[in-house]
């Protein structure tokens, strides 16, 4: 009986990665910022690629979410 070839579903869209500059461009502080980020905590989950920071654009936005105030407070 012959075999049916099963087709594997297409990968998902994946968009690039932030790097360190375009995350201190996109928020509006210092390159440094972000890298104090990454060492002390704070700021949006990071990721290292070998020696590279970069971000995922997903968390940056969700993190940018969470840092929003209530006018009121």
């Amino acid at each position: 009986m012959p075999r049916a070839h099963l087709s594997q579903p297409a990968p998902a869209a994946r968009s690039k990665l932030a790097t360190a500059r375009e995350l201190a461009d996109y928020c509006g502080v210092p390159l440094a910022t972000v890298y104090q980020w990454s060492h002390r905590g704070g700021g949006p989950r990071m990721i290292k690629v070998g020696r590279h920071l970069r971000a995922r654009w997903e968390d940056v936005e969700r993190w940018l979410d969470e840092q929003t105030i209530d006018a009121a407070a």
